[in-house]
């Protein structure tokens, strides 16, 4: 029988190992499978919007979730000025948990797997909504997401050409630098509308905290798949409503998206087809090589659900973890108290 007092803890190095053995690509493909079987399942789940805290620096939030066997939640934070001092804009970590007994039997760092997850999110929903055809990415905002976009997109879809645009050039050196050897076609552009030329997906990827607009209402062509991940809260978004007005939209989770996504600037009516059902079959994803489409994506609990049960399964074959002496496990449960006592140092003798 295991410790009761123990949990297994995966620290940000640990993550870092089990990501390599299992392989960076085929880690994406494992993460987005689990998410597309869990959104099969989407009646199983306890949903809610995060709960979040905002300040005028950032937001912390709270992503929880249970498929009434298993609890899962995650904490996060998105400050984008962090960047600024050498921190970085979104950390997380993690905790899955039995319901049976409410004992954690997971604990992980979460901001190298947030990025891991986001990106297999982002790549899933585009091969249910892209055309089948399409080759060339371009990749607004090339900061702490985009590389994970980038392979992610490849190992589901085949992206084999990328367009490059940030408004900080070091940003897109950076990227450049560390997806150079890895069998793409890069380009590094001067200018948003550069990046778009010959694009077949657009996905934006910035961190500014404002209604700011990466794309225009003109900028995106017919037949063009959109994939938004930057706008995730109140009063930050990258497309503009004209953009959206003429495109299909697609979202995790639409109570959350209509405060958090690009569509928190419409009408509270205009339709959406939640993801899921695309992906389930009951509703139609892109109906014609002419259409664009847009997943409005901001992240919702049951991706990380999905992140965090795909580890705790990964650790039976890979065990980098530690083990985290967490809870309280006295010999009689009822006497916490004498646990503590019996834990008291000796006296000094005088």
């Amino acid at each position: 029988m295991p410790a009761l007092n123990v949990v297994p803890f995966v620290s940000v190095d640990n993550m870092m190992r089990l990501v390599h053995a299992v392989g960076i690509e085929a880690m994406l493909v494992r993460l987005a499978a689990a998410i597309a079987e869990d959104f099969s399942r989407w009646d199983a789940f306890q949903k809610t919007p995060r709960i979040a805290a905002h300040s005028p620096d950032g937001v912390i939030e709270l992503m929880p979730t249970s498929d009434g066997h298993t609890y899962g939640f995650k904490y996060v934070n998105g400050h984008p000025k962090n960047a600024a001092g050498g921190r970085q804009t979104v950390t997380a970590f993690g905790v899955l948990a039995d319901v049976g007994n409410g004992y954690p039997v997971l604990i992980t760092e979460m901001t190298l797997l947030t990025a891991l997850r986001t990106a297999a999110t982002s790549a899933l929903a585009a091969r249910a909504l892209a055309r089948p055809d399409a080759r060339t990415m371009a990749l607004i905002g090339n900061g702490a997401q985009a590389e994970f976009q980038a392979l992610a997109f490849r190992a589901l879809l085949g992206i084999g050409t990328l367009r490059l645009h940030d408004i900080d050039p070091a940003a897109t050196r950076k990227c450049l630098r560390n997806l150079a050897g890895l069998g793409f076609e890069l380009t590094a552009c001067a200018s948003t509308e550069e990046a778009l030329r010959g694009a077949d997906i657009v996905t934006t990827v910035t961190a500014d905290k404002r209604n700011a607009v990466v794309l225009g209402g003109n900028g995106v062509g017919e037949g063009v798949h959109v994939n938004a991940v930057g706008g995730d809260c109140p009063g930050k978004t990258e497309l503009a409503p004209e953009l959206l007005a003429r495109a299909a939209l697609f979202v995790e989770y639409e109570p959350q998206t209509r405060i958090e996504g690009e569509i928190q600037q419409l009408a509270p009516d205009h339709p959406v087809t939640e993801l899921w059902r695309v992906l389930a079959g009951a509703a139609p994803g892109r109906t014609s090589a002419r259409q664009i489409t847009v997943f409005d994506s901001v992240g919702f609990a049951i991706e990380d659900f999905s992140a965090l049960r795909t580890v705790r399964d990964l650790l039976a074959e890979h065990p980098h973890y530690e083990d985290l002496d967490l809870l309280a496990d006295p010999d009689d449960p009822r006497d916490l108290f004498g646990m503590l006592q019996r834990a008291r140092p000796p006296r000094l003798v005088a």
